[in-house]
C-alpha cells in the first residue's frame, strides 16, 4: 500500500535535511576542537573555526530554503502572504540549487583533504 505524498512536503524534507547536515558539521567540527589542536596545533583551531562556519552556512541555507526566500521573484512577505503564494511563486532556481549543492560538496572534498594531509603529519611524527 503506498502512503499518497502530501503537496509541499519535499521542501520540509529538505530542508530537514540540509538541517541535519549543519548539525552533522558542526558536531563535528566541536569533536576537531577538542582532538585536532593536541595534533595539528593552531592549524587544528582554523580547521574546526572553518567546519562550523560551515555548518553556520549549511544552517542558513536551510532557512532561506525553507523560507522560500532562495527563490528568485520572491521576497520574505511574499512568501507569507497566502498559503497559495508558494504554488504561484517561481520554482526555485535549479542554477541555484546546483551551486550550493557544489559548494557543499568541494567543501566537504576540502575537509577531507585536510583530514588526509593532517593523517599524514600526524604519522609521519
Amino acid at each position: 500500500m503506498t502512503v499518497p505524498e502530501l503537496p509541499g512536503l519535499h521542501v520540509e524534507r529538505t530542508s530537514l535535511a540540509w538541517r541535519r547536515t549543519a548539525m552533522s558539521v558542526a558536531i563535528g567540527s566541536l569533536v576537531g576542537l577538542r582532538v585536532l589542536p593536541a595534533q595539528l596545533g593552531v592549524m587544528g583551531y582554523a580547521v574546526s573555526a572553518l567546519g562550523l562556519l560551515w555548518s553556520l552556512d549549511l544552517a542558513l541555507t536551510a532557512r532561506r530554503r525553507r523560507d522560500g526566500t532562495g527563490r528568485p521573484g520572491l521576497s520574505p512577505d511574499t512568501a507569507d502572504a497566502s498559503p497559495d503564494a508558494s504554488a504561484h511563486a517561481p520554482a526555485q532556481d535549479t542554477r541555484t540549487a546546483g551551486a550550493v549543492v557544489a559548494r557543499t560538496a568541494l567543501t566537504a572534498v576540502g575537509f577531507a583533504v585536510t583530514a588526509l594531509v593532517a593523517l599524514v603529519v600526524v604519522a609521519r611524527r
